[in-house]
C-alpha cells in the first residue's frame, strides 16, 4: 500500500538502547506524518511511566533488552499500571520463550530486528484500526449504558400499583434485589426503575441474560478475561463487572446460572472483588446488582441446584411482579397504549378496540404476559384494514371462552355481535356507507346512527342517500 505524508494522525513512543534503529524508525514514521517520542534507556521510560503519561500515545515500540531496564520488565510494569496502551516488542534475538513471556504480559505483537518498514506500517494499521474501533465501543456504551431500558408503566390495577410503589421504596437503598415473576411480565422494566430512581442513576445500568449463554461464555462475559486466557482469547476483554462499577448490574435469568458460575458471583458480592479469568489479582468492585427469574428460587434452593448463601446475597428484598392474568384491569390501558405506539410506527391512525376485541382480550389467560399482548395487537394492527381493530383481527386462542361457553366458542352479548358485524362489513367495503347499508339491508339513516354510535367517521367521497 503505498502512504503519502500525513497519512496517520498517530503518537508512537520508541524505547531502544540502539542509535542505527532509532534513527530507521524515527524517519519512516515522521515522514508519514507521525509524531515520534524516542527514549535511549529503559530507565528513562519507566521514569515517565510512573506519571502515566504513555495512555496519550498510541503505540509503544519497545527493545527486550536493554542494559539498564529490559523491555519484559517495563511491560510487566505497564500491566501493573492498567496503562491502556499498545506495546510492541523488538528483539534482534528470537526467541520463543521471550515471545511467549512477552504475550503473556500483554504485548500486543513480537518483531525480530531488521524489519522492514511495511512491517511497522502493518502493525500501524491494525492497532489505529483498533483504536477507532474501541472509541466507537466506547461512545456506544456511554451512550447507552447510563440509561435505563425505556419504557412506560402503564397500569390501573391494585396489584401493580403495590408493586411500583414497593420498586421506588427499595430504589433510595443499596440492598440487592430480586426480581420474580413468570416470563414477559416486565421485570427488566421493573430494574430500570429501580435504578433510574436510585442514587446511581448518573452511573451505567447494564444487563445480561444467564440463560442464554454458554459458562464459558457467561464466565467471560461476567469476569472479563485476559489475552491467551483460553483458546480464541487473542485480545483483552472487559467484564460486565469492571463495565459496570459504581453502578448497577441486572442478572436476568439468575436461576439457570451452573452452580460454578454462582460460586464465582458469591465471591463478588461477599468480597466486593473478582478475579478476570486468565489473571490471579483480585480487582475491587462496587456494584447493586439486581436479578430476576421465573423460577422459584426458594424450590431450586431445596433441590440442591440455587446456592442458598447466593440466594440471600441477592434476595435481600424480592418484588413479586403479578401475571397479567390477575392485573385484568390493566389489559385495555396495555393494548391501548401499544396500539398508539403501533399506530406512529406504522404512520396509521388506529381510533379504537371494538368492545367484543376488548371482552376477548380481557377473557384470554396470557400465558406470555405483556410481551404476547403487545405481540398479538401489533398482528392486529397489520390484518386491520380500517381505523378500528376488530375481534377477526386477534389471534385465535381457545382458551378464549366466558363462563358457560363449549368447546372454545365466543359467547358475547347480541349487541356486540351485531356492532362487530356491521363494522366488519364497513370495513369490506371500503368504508363506503351506502354499499354497507344495501349489503346490511337497513336505511342509511340507521347506519349513520349506528357509526355515530361506534364513534366511526365515514369516508370524505361517499355519498349521501338522497
Amino acid at each position: 500500500m503505498e502512504r503519502g505524508p500525513g497519512m496517520y494522525q498517530a503518537r508512537v513512543i520508541i524505547c531502544d538502547d540502539e542509535v542505527e534503529i532509532l534513527r530507521y524508525l524515527n524517519k519512516i514514521l515522521t515522514a508519514q506524518g507521525l509524531e515520534v517520542e524516542i527514549f535511549t534507556s529503559g530507565e528513562a521510560l519507566m521514569r515517565v511511566l510512573e506519571h502515566r503519561a504513555l495512555e496519550e500515545s498510541d503505540l509503544l515500540l519497545l527493545d527486550v533488552k536493554m542494559p539498564d531496564v529490559g523491555g519484559l520488565e517495563i511491560l510487566q510494569r505497564i500491566r501493573e499500571l492498567k496503562l491502556n496502551i499498545p506495546v510492541v516488542m523488538m528483539t534482534a534475538f528470537a526467541s520463543i520463550n521471550s515471545a511467549i513471556e512477552a504475550m503473556k504480559l500483554g504485548a500486543y505483537d513480537y518483531v525480530t530486528k531488521p524489519f522492514p518498514k511495511e512491517k511497522v506500517f502493518g502493525i500501524l494499521d491494525k492497532v489505529l484500526e483498533r483504536r477507532e474501533l474501541l472509541k466507537e465501543n466506547s461512545a456506544l456504551k456511554d451512550e447507552l449504558g447510563k440509561s435505563a431500558p425505556s419504557g412506560h408503566l402503564v397500569y390501573s390495577s391494585e396489584a401493580f400499583r403495590q408493586v411500583y410503589e414497593m420498586a421506588v421504596q427499595v430504589a433510595q437503598s443499596e440492598a440487592n434485589v430480586v426480581i420474580l415473576g413468570e416470563s414477559g411480565t416486565g421485570k427488566e422494566l421493573i430494574a430500570g426503575l429501580i435504578h433510574s430512581m436510585s442514587p446511581r442513576r448518573e452511573q451505567r445500568f447494564l444487563s445480561i441474560n444467564c440463560a442464554t449463554l454458554s459458562d464459558t461464555l457467561l464466565e467471560s462475559q461476567l469476569f472479563g478475561h485476559v489475552r491467551g486466557a483460553f483458546t480464541g482469547a487473542v485480545a483483552h476483554q472487559k467484564g460486565l463487572l469492571e463495565e459496570a462499577n459504581n453502578g448497577t448490574l441486572f442478572l436476568d435469568e439468575v436461576g439457570d446460572m451452573s452452580p460454578a458460575i454462582q460460586a464465582k458471583l458469591l465471591r463478588v458480592l461477599q468480597e466486593g472483588d473478582y478475579i478476570p479469568v486468565g489473571e490471579t489479582k483480585a480487582r475491587s468492585v462496587d456494584i447493586r446488582f439486581l436479578a430476576a427469574t421465573n423460577k422459584d428460587l426458594e424450590e431450586e434452593v431445596r433441590q440442591k441446584r440455587f446456592r442458598e448463601d447466593l440466594f440471600f446475597r441477592l434476595n435481600v428484598i424480592a418484588i413479586n411482579l403479578p401475571p397479567l392474568r390477575e392485573r385484568v384491569e390493566d389489559i385495555e390501558p396495555l393494548a391501548r397504549y401499544f396500539l398508539g405506539r403501533i399506530s406512529q410506527r406504522m404512520k396509521k391512525e388506529f381510533v379504537n378496540f371494538t368492545p367484543e376485541a376488548l371482552h376477548i382480550m380481557r377473557s384470554y389467560a396470557w400465558p406470555g404476559n405483556i410481551r404476547e399482548l403487545e405481540n398479538a395487537v401489533e398482528r392486529a394492527a397489520i390484518l386491520a384494514r380500517g381505523t378500528v381493530i376488530i375481534a377477526e383481527n386477534l389471534p385465535v386462542w381457545k382458551s378464549v371462552a366466558p363462563e358457560g361457553a363449549r368447546g372454545g366458542e365466543r359467547l358475547c352479548p347480541l349487541e356486540v355481535v351485531e356492532r362487530e358485524h356491521i363494522l366488519h362489513v364497513f370495513q369490506k367495503t371500503g368504508n363506503n356507507k351506502s354499499r354497507t347499508a344495501k349489503i346490511l339491508d337497513i336505511a342509511r339513516r340507521t347506519l349513520d346512527r349506528k357509526l355515530e354510535e361506534y364513534g366511526v367517521q365515514a369516508a370524505p367521497s361517499d355519498p349521501a342517500d338522497p
